[in-house]
């Protein structure tokens, strides 16, 4: 599966094709998908586990220990817990962020479901979030998973990445093409 899927590619291709196959013949790729998104946040959260996960410096013995203290108190438990130890164990911790994206495009594509990941300049209300949904939906035919990141710097509009295409209605990008249109002209 991981072969067909140019996202799901390298070291954490691997690992994420070995964890969703494991998710699968277990029944439990949503609770898997969840630990592992908890993690992520986590992970983007605090400096210092981003600092343990990412740096060469820690000891195996040493990462473990410690990621073993986070997931018990996260309560993270069974095949996401274990699979973040083999990670720790095999010195690939810091490739959890790719194979938990990893993870994610086989667990979408399982599903029949695409992703977009949307830039907005402020958070999006729930009838705004409905409403990209269904227009995203009517586009590919596929229900769609969003990733929303708030960036204050496009100003206002959004940016909407969707596989290999990508709208641009920031209103930055507007300001931007008027600017260099009007250097043309002047």
């Amino acid at each position: 599966m991981a072969a067909e899927d140019p996202s799901v590619s390298g070291v954490s291709g691997r690992y994420a094709t070995a964890l969703f196959e494991l998710a699968r013949d277990e029944k439990s790729i949503d609770a898997v998908k969840a630990d592992l998104d908890k993690f992520d946040a986590l992970v983007t959260e605090s400096a210092d586990l981003k600092r343990l996960v990412r740096s060469p410096v820690f000891a195996a013995d040493v990462q473990l220990k410690a990621l073993t203290a986070v997931l018990d108190k996260a309560g993270i438990s069974g095949i996401a817990a274990n699979f973040l130890k083999v990670l720790t164990a095999n010195r690939r911790l810091f490739a959890v962020a790719d194979v938990i994206r990893a993870f994610g495009a086989l667990v979408a594509k399982f599903k029949g479901e695409a992703s977009a990941d949307v830039t907005v300049a402020e958070p999006l209300s729930d009838k705004n979030l409905d409403a990209l949904k269904a227009a995203l939906k009517t586009v590919t035919g596929k229900d769609v998973a969003l990733n929303v990141k708030v960036d204050p710097a496009i100003i206002g509009g959004l940016v909407v990445k969707l596989g290999s295409r990508m709208i641009d209605s920031s209103l930055r990008t507007k300001l931007n093409s008027i600017k260099h249109a009007m250097k043309e002209a002047g």
